[in-house]
């Protein structure tokens, strides 16, 4: 026989007050006696209904603040596309990437950095060419939306090279996409981009800074820049976003194989053909 579990009837009842919008976004959730009052439950068993909900990314447990109810569930996902652009809306700005739809204005949520780290994720250090370990140029951001909590954390590594060619990289901030401009002013016109993606569980840190409990998963982009001069890795930079704010949109494009007309039907394949 199956048993359904008291908290998760609990979980489904606050998860409808918050979508009917009893609370706004930025509220704080009763505390846990409260709820454990109102649902006739002890605190254990809210406590678990909690999570499920940190877990959906409806709320966000804070220690010694309280349970909040997260700002992405009141807003539609971001599509995420695949155009680059030039941005022109602010000085000294280079390219602005897909991050987000609209013209909404972004905000740093800690004071942007630059300076030389160790590089010593294996992957990253393997896509931008160098031994890991390796004292590397990192540029660090946390960004978003005005109004709304970090939306995405971006850190950029440059090449050594690059940073010998444009010194100008290490300021703290040039500007969106600037950097890239200078790299590209410096010899490594015109820099192609690869982007890998990939879901995973936040670390710790990243929970912190995206305002996310750390059982909600992330959606990890790594773009792969490549110099136009040498054909080699000049930047790499990493984007980690919480999984209930953003989606990517890929529009999917037909092989020379797959063009119409097909050699023995005069329409498309029937479902049968299709599945073989």
């Amino acid at each position: 026989m199956v048993v359904h579990s008291r908290y998760l009837d609990i979980a489904a009842a606050i998860r409808e007050r918050i979508e009917a919008g009893e609370w706004e976004p930025g509220a704080l959730l009763p505390r846990l006696n409260d709820l454990a009052k109102q649902y006739n439950a002890n605190r254990d068993t809210i406590g678990r209904a909690v999570s499920v909900l940190e877990s959906e990314g409806y709320v966000w447990a804070v220690q010694g603040r309280g349970i909040v109810v997260r700002h992405g569930l009141m807003r539609l996902r971001r599509p995420r596309g695949d155009l680059v652009k030039r941005n022109k809306a602010t000085p000294n700005a280079g390219y602005s990437f897909p991050a987000a739809s609209g013209q909404e204005k972004w905000k740093h949520h800690i004071t942007p950095l630059a300076g030389y780290e160790p590089l010593i994720n294996p992957r990253v250090a393997r896509l931008l060419g160098v031994e890991p370990g390796s004292s590397v140029m990192r540029r660090f951001r946390v960004t978003g939306p005005e109004s709304e909590p970090p939306f995405q954390i971006n850190i950029s590594w440059i090449h050594p090279r690059g940073v010998a060619d444009a010194p100008e990289v290490a300021s703290e901030d040039p500007g969106p996409g600037h950097w890239l401009y200078l790299l590209e002013r410096a010899g490594h016109w015109p820099i192609s981009w690869t982007e890998f993606h990939r879901a995973r569980m936040p670390t710790q840190e990243e929970a912190k800074l995206l305002e996310i409990a750390i059982s909600l998963p992330v959606l990890e982009i790594v773009r792969v820049g490549t110099s136009g001069g040498d054909g080699q890795p000049i930047e790499v930079t990493e984007y980690v976003a919480a999984s209930d704010r953003v989606e990517t949109v890929h529009v999917l494009r037909r092989d020379e194989s797959a063009q119409p007309p097909w050699p023995d039907i005069d329409g498309p394949p029937d479902e049968i053909e299709s599945d073989r």
